[in-house]
């Protein structure tokens, strides 16, 4: 079997076909999670303690270069390649995962939910000997 074939039979299996769409619908989720975090979550968080935006929280871990004339932003700072240490994106950052985490959870959860358990197996039928005798019993009980 040529390499090329058996790459196709791997690719063409159901795991990693589902495995693949799975990825690029998580992206993009991952998208529409991180916008809502950062543009309707973190301005509430931000307006709640103050009015102040998570990603200007840092600590410079060097001075800007001498003839740096910028805005002391993250945005600006890190362009002039002033090394800084953003704990402000990564607290944007952890609740992004916990939001994407806990949808994640519940779609799973609902999934399972509406997942219908297997029924039972039916009962082997009786056999008509059975029956018959079953019946001769009862007819001797009366």
């Amino acid at each position: 079997m040529s390499i090329a074939s058996e790459f196709k039979e791997f690719a063409m299996k159901g795991n990693v076909v589902d495995l693949a769409v799975g990825v690029i619908i998580g992206a993009a989720f991952g998208k529409i999670v991180d916008s809502l975090v950062k543009d309707l979550i973190m301005p509430i968080i931000g307006r709640v303690i103050g009015g102040l935006d998570f990603s200007s929280y840092f600590i410079l871990l060097a001075n800007p270069p001498a003839d740096y004339k910028g805005a002391m932003t993250y945005d600006a700072l890190t362009k002039a390649g002033v090394p800084l240490f953003a704990y402000g994106n990564f607290i944007t950052v952890a609740i992004n995962f916990i939001i994407l985490a806990f949808v994640i959870f519940m779609m799973v959860k609902q999934i399972n939910r509406l997942k219908k358990e297997a029924p039972p197996p039916a009962p082997a039928p009786t056999a008509e000997d059975v029956l018959l005798l079953r019946e001769i019993r009862d007819a001797l009980k009366k």
